[in-house]
This record gives structure tokens, C-alpha cells and sequence, in this order.
């Protein structure tokens, strides 16, 4: 079927183009044929990733091949032991990945879900029960309140006909539907009153249509095209480890190979040199750095969850942190979705309705305080309450909710807040009969006995068509003829109701009441309520915390201009100088024309979903990072493609949850800024063991690389396995304890991070320079006073003989006492006193540092990186300032690296391994001082680079 609009033109024209006859339907042939044409009434499904490849995807990323190369070479060299940790933990990260992202992507099975899975058709002349999915363009349906929708229909006859389009267009109430509505113009979803959607449901009267689009060329069948065709954009945070990853792969190799040049043109041993370099690859790799970020978001998750925030992706748990849009849908995301009387008029007088939602609770008022006696309010509360087809019902958890029309339902609550309820009415007055509502009419009447008029007819509907019905008005002076001036008083107050978007309703009554014909003539007026979606009450502060915080809010809604504009102002969203755009407005703009205008814009009203996805698109090519919260199918696609989507998990559909990437519990917009905050302090806390970790990383580069230039390429301070414990031990456990830092006082108070933001900027370059230097010079000096003490050792000879071999000549006494000696550099035997001289090579000897001054250099290192984590718990604050003892993991990762430490360095065996001693009380009051150094020199640094 080439034609798309058929909510154009009559009936008859579509019929025609569809070619079926509206009495008889499609033949069971004809029907066979165009499903062979259409194919099933049914969605696609989305195929699922295996999980072996979810395992697999998660060593794309280039930090987890720079470990896996790492292994490998470790592997070759011999240093098994090494290489097992590192792929141990590439392996354990990688099913963290997988085991946090969970669930696969259910938005398709939730729009199947929501189909109907039976409809009644005419075939043959005939009506029949066909399963949804055999239906074809051209079938004509039989629908009646309660049913679902199968396929987008024209409407062909209708009677008293509503719809819940609530979940496709954002209307917050069931729609009037109308088969005799017709129209040349291009409308949007909600205007196209002669058409029905597949899956929504009617919930009023009764129709019959003709089936126009099934499948995937149903609404709801784009929706589920967009969802699948949408690709999931690179998150922040995985723009920057990449980018650093790359960085560090590039440092990685340069060191490398100009360590090894470098080495081997001083005369150093091939091999050892290549070890050497092996030694600089472990140093430079931050081992833990994946690991522990995907343990921090891990964490991030779980903490978020107890605050009402389900996060399901992983990496969106930073991204929510640098959201500085946040694209809002308006019905049950703003508001409530639940009408609430807010204005009753009657007698001249307006009156004011406290409490939201359908709860009972609240007072009705004026000026002087809660109302005790109006009999006119008591006589509009009674009509509403009698004039009434919806129930309202209390739930199993205490909360109230209703059965039936919402509108009606606002008003059943008003009413009980002043006592007036369905059983007590019914009990004193007997009903009679009842005009059903009808929107030719657009009023519903019932019929009473029992009223002190005696027979009564009781009717609510439109202003303007009741007051049109009216001859006398309810006043505190009894009942009085209606006149001109007061008729265009109560239509003055009707349209100040109506421009601050409430829904306005009139109630009368025929005291004179004879029968259904003459029920809704010659009546009395009473009185008129204003009702409306209340906003959350909650949300005008969390969207003033989102003005404090740079973090502008939208809101995109498929509701009315006028609606969408009064609830915006009520919630300050829109201030002077914003703009608002429509539906129709979006069809005609360029995106370039859209990006322009987006900039200033903050209601988009009547729109559909196509343009709530071109909304986000063209905030994201302004630079902005996009969050989407909705709840609706019509929210879907929008919700995908944003950086963040948000689904709200009472009200939300399947698939709105299904396309998220995060479902507040509590369908609550104030826990959007809630998770916001969390989200800008994990990137914090991220890049506060970033620049630990690299600062440590970067200071074991200095240790070995400046150390072999000053001192020889045989001179090296650590082991490889040494700096793997380093990084797998010491540095990580604090690291992960960085990453459970509380947020700083004000950091709601900045502005969010623009998106190409690096997480290594100039400032953590600076501070990560500053503290390697300041490690670095604490450990050459301790690894030559561990020279001083402990000598040097022969490499040739067997590891385990941790006995000391050779010590300088100016630590034996000098020149004076070894004349033969050259130079201080000689060395002595200290088991035969022979010098042995630096010019011949020391007689061929491979003379390395004795494992007691690597000791000092590996417990000095390790000592100096923990005192350091303490300094780098606040970017710009000192370490005092914000409670020295302030993070109880923190306190816990040092008390614990350090007891490894100590076990390492004082269990024999572990000696062996990791070429250490046992160090006595001497040792310690030399080593002890040099570890401060670092800590001094970070807390200076923020003291003179931030002045606080």
C-alpha cells in the first residue's frame, strides 16, 4: 500500500484505495493473498548477542590489549607467575562487564508483548475471531471498550468513542475519537481523531474501522525500527580510557625502545636489557586501572539503586555525571498522571482544592480558610459524584488510584474531600436511568429520585454547551433566572481557567425533570471545576538544583501547547526568553534550522516520536550531552538514542524500560538529579585514582629509567615482580578505595564537563608530573642509602644468597684505606677485601643492587604511594581540610597493603620471590622520612595551584 496518510480524506476514498466493501469485508482468499503481500501482523524480533560474544566484546577495549601483550611477553620471558595475575585479571574483569550489563535488549519482545493477541473482523460478510497477527490492510474491525487495538485503523463509524493513547502520543487523558472527523491538513499522532493505533486500547464506546497498516508499518511497528536501527554512541568515560589508552600504548613503546637504545649503546647486556625494558612495560601499564574502574561503576550501580536509580548499562553510570540536557517527557514524569481538581466555581465564588492524585485528602477553600457550608458546592459535589462512571479504590499498598476515566476519577476525589462519596449518595437518592456520554452531545446526564425537587436529571459536560442549556443559575439566593452579563461572567471565568491549562467541566441539573428527551433542556446552572495533571511536587527543586548545576531541562511532551507551556512555568523549566515549538513547527525546519533553535527552546509540544528523536539528535550536535526521560512507547526511540535514556519504572512501559539505559524506581524526577550527582562524583573519584595510579605508574618509570642513566643500565631499583605487586596491590586497593570518595560540598555548584573534556587535562598533567617527581626522589635516595648500607650483588650468582657480597669503596672506608683503587665507584669484596675496579668491568662480573637496596626502594615506593593516596582524596582541597581519617576504605586499604608489605618482606619464602629482606629497626628510620615527600610536596602543590 503506497499511500501512508489515511487519516486524509473520507471514508469512502479510503475504502477505495484499500479496495474492500465496509459491509462485507475481505474474502478468506483475498485475506490469504495480502498476507502473503503484507506479511504477519507482528514485529520483527531483535536478534540477541550471544553471550560468548558480550564476553569477547569486552577485550576490544585497548587498555585490556596492552595487559594481554604485557602477559604475553611475561610469558616468553619466563616470568610465568606474572603473566597468569595479569591475564587473571583480565579474565575477571571481563566477567564483571558481562555479569553487571546483564540483560539483554528487550524493547521489541515488550512491543510484541503489548499487541493484541485476538480481534473481531468481517470476512465474507460475516464477523469472526482471527488472531492478530492474520490480520491485512483492508480487514474491517469490530471494536468495543476494552478492547486492544490490532493494526493502525481508520475510524469508519464510531459511537461515544475514546481511546488511551497515553503511552504512544503523551496524551494524558483518554482522546474523543470521531469517524466523521475528516481533514486535508498534516497533523500529528494526537490530532487524528479518525484514526486508532495499534496497541492502545478503547476505553470508552464502540467502532468499527478498517485496517490500514500492520506490522512494521504500524506506528508502533516504526517504533521498533528506530529501536533496533539506533546505534549506541561511545560513552564519555569510554572516549577518554581509549584515548588514554592509546596515550599510554604510544609512552609504552617509546620508553621501551629508548630504554633498550639507550642501554645498549652504554655497553649493557642484551637480555638483561630486554628485561630491563619488560620492567618499564609493567611499570607504565596501569594493571588495575581496568579493573577497578569497572569495580567503581559496579559499586556506582548498586549505590544508585538504593536511591530508586536502576542502572542497566554500566558505563552510563559516569555519563549521567556529564549530562548537561536533560530531555523530559511531561505526563507521569513532570506530573503525576493523575488529573487532580484544582478550581471549583460556584456562587460567584472560585474556591481552592488542596492535595494531588486521586488521594481523598485535602481541603477545599478560600481566602478565609477550608470551606464548612455552601450548599451550591455541596450540590455541584453531588452531581459530579452521581454523574459518575469511574470508582475510586484503594489499593493493597494504602495508596488511592481509580477505575475508569481519569477526569472522572479528579472529580470522585474532590468530592470525597468534602465527604461526599458514591455509597452514601447512592443510599439517600435512587437512580432512575442515564444519558451516556456522547461527543456529539459532549455531556452525560443521570436521572434521580429522591432530591428535595423531587425528580431530578443530573448533567456535567462542556461550558459552553451546558450554559447554552441553561435558563436559571443555583445562587446563595435560591434560583435565579440566567442572565445575559452573568452568562458571559461564567465564560470569562471558563477561559482564565482554560489559559492556565485546566480542563474545565460544567454541572446543572433539570428540576423539572420528565423524561430522557426534554433531561438536558431548560436547566440550572451550578457551577464549573478546573482540573489538571499537577507537576510533581518535588520537582520545581530538583529542576532549581538542575539551574545550579548548569543542567538545563526540557520538556518534550505530546500534550497540547497551552498545557505543556502552564505546567513548564509552574515549574520555573521556562523562563523569559524561551521558546516554545510544536509539532507542525518541527515538520517544516531543517535539523540545521532545529539546532538553532534548540539552543533557546524549552517546551516542544504535540510531537511525535520521529521528532522527539531529531530533538535529541540535534541537542547532541550542539555538543550538549543528552539525557531522555519518558515512560511512554512513544519515548522509545528518543530514549535510545539519547547519551542517557531514563524510564520510569511504575508508570513506564516495558519498552520504555526496555530501551533505557536507566528506571528510577519511583518514577521520580528529583531522582534524576539524585543520580546526576552520583554520576558527577564517580567521574570525580575516577579521575582522582587516574591520577593516582598514573602518578605512581609514571613515578616507577622515573625510578628506573633516570636511575639506569645516572647510575648504569645494570643499576635497576626494582624487579618486575615488584613493580606487579605494585600495581596489583598497593596501588589498586587504594585506588578502589579513591573511588568511594563522597562528593566535594560543591559539586553540584560546578558546571558539567564539556563532552570532549579529557580526563587527563592540563591540570592532572601538572599534579601527576609533580608527585612522580616527588616519589621518584624519595626512592633514589632511599635505593642508594640502601647502596650505602647493603652494597651491591653479583647477578650471576644464586638469588636465594641474600648475604651481602660487594659495597662501594667510599662506604668501606675511601680512598685512603683502597689506594689501589680508581675511583669511589670500585667495589670491595667484603669476604677477601679485594677491590674490584669499574674500568674492567669489575673482572666481568654482572653487578647488580643488592636486594637490600632494592628493598628500600621497593618498601619506600610502596609507603610513599599509600601516604600519597591520602593527598589525592580532593583535587583542590588539602588533605587536613577535608578530614585526614575521612574515608574509612581508604584507612582500611592502607592498614591492609600494609600488612602484605610486611608480610612480604618478613616471610622467608616470600623473600625468595620477591628478591626482598627483612628490614631491622635502622633500616626504618631511614626509610620512614623518605616516604613523607611526596605527600608534602601534593598537598603544596594544591595549596599554590588552587589557592585554597
Amino acid at each position: 500500500m503506497e499511500r501512508e496518510d489515511f487519516y486524509k480524506g473520507s471514508v469512502p476514498s479510503v475504502l477505495s484505495d484499500l479496495k474492500v466493501d465496509e459491509q462485507k469485508g475481505l474474502t478468506a482468499e483475498e485475506a490469504r493473498k495480502r498476507l502473503d503481500v503484507y506479511g504477519e501482523n507482528k514485529l520483527k524480533e531483535e536478534k540477541k548477542t550471544p553471550l560468548w560474544q558480550k564476553f569477547l566484546e569486552q577485550f576490544k577495549d585497548i587498555m585490556v590489549i596492552i595487559l594481554i601483550v604485557a602477559a604475553v611477553i611475561s610469558g616468553f620471558t619466563g616470568d610465568t607467575v606474572e603473566a597468569i595475575i595479569i591475564m587473571a585479571i583480565v579474565v575477571v574483569n571481563a566477567i564483571l562487564g558481562v555479569y553487571q550489563e546483564g540483560k539483554a535488549e528487550q524493547a521489541v519482545e515488550a512491543l510484541q508483548k503489548m499487541s493484541a493477541p485476538h480481534a473481531r473482523v468481517l470476512r465474507d460478510g460475516v464477523q469472526e475471531i482471527v488472531e492478530s497477527e492474520k490480520i491485512v490492510p483492508g480487514d474491517i474491525l469490530i471494536l468495543e471498550a476494552g478492547d486492544i487495538i490490532p493494526a493502525d485503523s481508520r475510524i469508519i463509524e464510531s459511537s461515544n468513542l475514546k481511546v488511551e493513547e497515553a503511552a504512544l502520543t503523551g496524551e494524558s487523558v483518554p482522546v474523543e475519537k470521531d469517524a466523521t472527523f475528516e481533514t486535508e491538513d498534516e497533523l500529528g499522532l494526537g490530532d487524528r481523531h479518525n484514526m486508532l493505533y495499534s496497541s492502545t486500547a478503547i476505553t470508552y464506546g464502540r467502532c468499527k474501522a478498517v485496517a490500514v497498516s500492520t506490522g512494521e508499518d504500524t506506528e508502533m511497528g516504526k517504533i521498533a525500527q528506530r529501536l533496533t536501527g539506533i546505534t549506541q554512541e561511545l560513552t564519555p568515560l569510554q572516549v577518554n580510557i581509549n584515548q588514554l589508552g592509546k596515550f599510554l600504548a604510544i609512552f609504552c613503546i617509546a620508553v621501551v625502545i629508548i630504554t633498550f637504545v639507550i642501554g645498549v649503546i652504554r655497553g649493557g647486556d642484551t637480555m638483561d636489557l630486554f628485561m630491563t625494558s619488560v620492567s618499564l612495560a609493567v611499570a607504565a601499564i596501569p594493571e588495575g586501572l581496568t579493573a577497578v574502574i569497572t569495580i567503581v561503576l559496579s559499586l556506582g550501580m548498586n549505590r544508585m539503586a538504593k536511591k530508586n536509580a536502576i542502572v542497566k548499562r554500566l558505563l552510563a553510570v559516569e555519563t549521567l555525571g556529564s549530562v548537561n540536557v536533560i530531555c523530559s517527557d511531561k505526563t507521569g514524569t513532570l506530573t503525576q498522571n493523575e488529573m487532580t481538581v484544582t478550581k471549583v466555581y460556584v456562587g460567584n465564588k472560585v474556591y481552592d482544592v488542596t492535595g494531588s492524585g486521586y488521594s481523598p485528602e485535602g481541603e477545599i477553600k478560600d481566602e478565609s480558610g477550608p470551606v464548612a457550608e455552601d450548599p451550591i458546592l455541596d450540590r455541584l459535589l453531588t452531581i459530579g459524584t452521581l454523574c459518575n462512571e469511574a470508582k475510586l479504590v484503594k489499593k493493597e499498598d494504602n495508596t488511592w488510584g481509580i477505575i475508569g476515566d481519569p477526569t472522572e476519577g479528579a472529580i470522585l476525589t474532590v468530592a470525597a474531600k468534602k465527604g461526599f462519596t458514591e455509597e452514601s449518595l447512592e443510599d439517600k437518592y435512587e437512580r432512575l436511568g442515564d444519558l451516556p456520554f456522547d461527543s456529539d452531545r459532549k455531556m452525560m446526564s443521570v436521572f434521580y429520585d429522591g432530591f428535595p425537587e423531587g425528580r431530578v436529571s443530573l448533567t456535567k459536560g462542556a461550558p459552553d454547551i451546558i450554559l447554552d442549556r441553561c435558563i436559571d443559575e443555583l445562587t446563595d439566593n435560591g434560583i435565579v433566572p440566567l442572565t445575559d452579563e452573568r452568562r458571559k461572567e461564567i465564560m470569562g471565568v471558563n477561559s482564565g481557567f482554560a489559559q492556565t491549562a485546566l480542563r474545565v467541566l460544567a454541572f446543572a441539573f433539570n428540576k423539572d425533570f420528565e423524561g430522557p428527551d426534554t433531561a438536558e433542556e431548560k436547566m440550572t446552572f451550578v457551577g464549573l471545576t478546573g482540573m489538571i495533571d499537577p507537576p510533581r511536587e518535588e520537582v520545581k527543586e530538583s529542576i532549581q538544583v538542575c539551574n545550579d548545576a548548569g543542567i538545563k531541562a526540557v520538556m518534550i511532551t505530546g500534550d497540547y501547547k497551552d498545557t505543556a507551556v502552564a505546567i513548564a512555568k509552574d515549574l520555573t523549566l521556562m523562563k523569559e526568553g524561551d521558546q516554545v515549538l510544536t509539532g507542525q513547527q518541527l515538520e517544516k525546519m531543517s535539523d540545521e534550522d532545529l539546532r538553532a533553535a534548540c539552543g533557546n527552546t524549552a517546551v516542544y509540544a504535540r510531537v511525535s516520536p520521529e521528532h522527539k528523536v531529531r530533538i535529541v539528535e540535534a541537542l547532541q550536535a550542539e555538543g550538549n550531552i543528552c539525557s531522555m526521560t519518558g515512560d511512554g512507547v512513544n519515548d522509545a526511540p528518543a530514549l535510545k538514542r539519547a547519551d542517557i535514556g531514563v524510564a520510569m519504572g511504575i508508570t513506564g512501559t516495558e519498552v520504555a524500560k526496555g530501551a533505557a539505559d536507566m528506571i528510577l524506581t519511583d518514577d521520580n524526577f528529583a531522582t534524576i538529579v539524585s543520580a546526576v550527582e552520583e554520576g558527577r562524583v564517580i567521574y570525580q573519584n575516577i579521575r582522582k585514582f587516574v591520577n593516582f595510579l598514573l602518578s605512581c605508574n609514571v613515578a616507577e618509570i622515573f625510578v628506573i629509567f633516570i636511575t639506569m642513566l645516572v647510575m648504569g643500565p645494570n643499576m635497576i631499583p626494582l624487579m618486575p615482580i615488584q613493580l606487579l605487586w605494585l600495581n596489583l596491590v598497593t596501588d589498586s586497593f587504594p585506588a578502589l578505595a579513591l573511588g568511594q570518595e563522597k562528593g566535594e560540598p560543591d559539586i553540584m555548584d560546578l558546571p558539567p564537563r564539556k563532552k570532549n573534556e579529557k580526563i587527563m587535562n592540563k591540570d592532572m598533567i601538572s599534579s601527576i608530573v609533580v608527585r612522580s617527581i616527588a616519589i621518584f626522589l624519595s626512592v633514589f635516595v632511599a635505593f642508594n642509602l640502601g647502596l650505602n648500607i647493603y652494597g651491591v650483588r653479583d647477578a650471576d650468582k644464586d638469588s636465594a644468597d641474600h648475604s651481602i657480597q660487594y659495597r662501594y669503596v667510599k662506604d668501606m672506608g675511601g680512598m685512603e684505606k683502597y689506594p689501589d683503587a680508581e675511583n669511589e665507584k670500585d667495589i670491595v669484596d667484603v669476604n677477601t677485601d679485594e677491590v674490584l675496579l669499574v674500568s674492567n668491568n669489575y673482572n666481568g662480573l654482572k653487578i647488580q643492587p643488592s636486594f637490600g637496596a632494592m628493598t628500600y626502594a621497593f618498601i619506600t615506593l610502596i609507603l610513599a604511594e599509600l601516604l600519597k593516596a591520602y593527598s589525592t582524596r580532593s583535587e583542590h582541597y588539602g588533605a587536613f581540610k577535608i578530614g585526614f581519617f575521612g574515608n574509612s576504605t581508604l584507612n582500611k586499604a592502607t592498614v591492609l597493603c600494609v600488612i602484605l608489605t610486611l608480610i612480604v618482606i618478613y616471610v622467608p619464602a616470600l623473600d625468595i620471590i620477591f628478591n626482598t629482606i627483612s628490614l631491622g629497626v635502622m633500616d626504618w628510620l631511614y626509610i620512614l622520612p623518605c616516604t613523607l615527600l611526596p605527600f608534602v610536596a601534593g598537598e603544596v602543590y594544591k595549596k599554590i595551584y588552587y589557592r585554597h
